[in-house]
């Protein structure tokens, strides 16, 4: 098989979210909400919520390390590096870069951040799978790292509730086997839309100033009835092009695992596919919207469980800020090692 042939498909995966739990009833204390009204409306009971000194660079280390470990793969080993994140460590250089050296990855491989919001990780693996099918790249570590508790607005009770912290990291490799690994990809974007949900100050057009600081504008600010409008369209959408681009069917995919955003929009994805929830893992309740670091932690979490197994069809389908979205089919590979 020639090098334009490779498929490419999941080797390992790695998580890692911090130890401090932020419970509903925390958050009532905070601000005018509740369990109940929470819960009802997202399906989120708790989520967890990083440290000062901890950064989606240090989280994205511990989850591409236990990828790497689980695979027994060296870090000398790793061609690729490609972290998805809306919450940076800093502004540049990248938290790739940062990430490559808390790794102690090779100095003559790329590392680069892919900014797509919550379909960061979906964006990822696509531009993973395009750089190695060529063969220039063997493997590749794909991470979601985010920090959103250091961007959300905690007086703010229609998003403060949304959110936690945590990161993913699959390792991905070529193989000659063919029909394995990621199957087919559909992409899409609407700039016209970005107002929906967005950060209006902190960039080059609005820099931080003491007005912009004391006016909240470095925070999160979500429209979220139209967010959801959107979500639901464009995420089933792009569920059925992918099918079709594969020439698959939905009763042939074992199970799909969404952007972990909210309860309803999963429920109303599934029903739009005429789709059953069973077939829709989720730990939204225990981690809340962690942007690019949801799919891999739910998809590591049904691979663990026992769910995922050899030769599953996997569907994964996200939307985020931007706004983006994006769906990926992908064959479950399992190597004989």
């Amino acid at each position: 098989m020639s090098s334009a042939e490779l498929s490419v498909f999941i080797r390992a995966i790695g998580v890692h979210t911090p130890e401090r739990k932020l419970m509903n009833a925390d958050l009532a204390a905070m601000v005018d909400t509740s369990d109940e009204w929470i819960k009802t409306r997202s399906g989120i009971s708790e989520r967890r919520i990083a440290g000062a000194g901890e950064n989606p660079s240090d989280m994205g280390a511990k989850a591409a390390n236990q990828a790497l470990g689980r695979a027994k793969v060296a870090a000398a080993d790793v061609d690729l590096l490609i972290v998805a994140t809306m919450t940076p460590d800093v502004p540049f250089p990248s938290t790739a870069c940062l990430l490559q050296a808390k790794l102690g990855l090779r100095r003559d491989i790329p590392c680069f951040d892919v900014s797509a919001a919550c379909s960061g990780f979906v964006y990822a693996l696509q531009v993973a799978k395009d750089m190695m099918r060529g063969g220039a790249y063997r493997r590749a570590l794909v991470v979601g790292a985010e920090k959103l508790s250091s961007v959300v607005d905690w007086s703010d009770r229609t998003t403060c509730v949304l959110f936690g912290d945590g990161a993913g990291a699959a390792l991905l490799e070529t193989t000659a086997t063919p029909d394995v690994g990621l199957l087919g990809n559909i992409l899409g974007a609407d700039g016209s839309n970005a107002e929906l949900l967005h950060c209006a100050a902190g960039g080059s057009a609005a820099p931080a100033t003491a007005e912009s600081l004391r006016e909240g504008r470095h925070f999160l600010r979500m429209n979220g009835k139209e967010v959801f409008r959107h979500a639901v369209r464009v995420m089933a959408e792009s569920c059925e092009r992918v099918l079709a681009k594969c020439g698959v069917r939905s009763e042939q995919v074992a199970w799909f695992i969404p952007h972990q955003a909210n309860i309803r929009i999963l429920e109303a994805v599934a029903s739009q596919l005429n789709v059953g929830m069973e077939r829709f893992p989720s730990n939204l309740g225990r981690y809340g919207n962690t942007s690019a670091a949801s799919i891999p932690l739910a998809l590591e979490e049904a691979w663990k469980d026992g769910k995922i197994r050899h030769g599953d069809l996997v569907l994964i389908v996200a939307f985020g800020a931007g706004l983006t979205w994006g769906a990926t089919l992908l064959r479950w590979h399992e190597p004989t090692r």
